[in-house]
């Protein structure tokens, strides 16, 4: 998936216009445009969703949205000293 993938710029619009939600403990609320959907991440870092896309194709902008904001957050995160 990259830049000028339909799921990708749906996804980055979500993430950029602040429709994801961070509740704590891997969990995110992510204001879809039908709908909330919840996002969780697992021990191992893997990502769900419980919206019909992802059920069906195992991927959704909603997930993507939080990898990518989770990305973000791991690029600005300080270096210990």
């Amino acid at each position: 998936m990259r830049r000028g993938d339909p799921l990708f710029e749906k996804a980055r619009k979500l993430a950029d216009t602040g429709r994801v939600e961070f509740l704590g403990n891997g969990v995110y609320n992510v204001i879809g445009d039908h709908g909330t959907y919840t996002v969780a991440e697992d021990y191992k870092g893997k990502l769900s969703c419980n919206c019909q896309g992802f059920l069906q194709k195992k991927q959704c902008s909603h997930a993507v949205a939080v990898m990518l904001l989770s990305k973000k957050k791991r690029q600005r995160k300080p270096s210990p000293q």
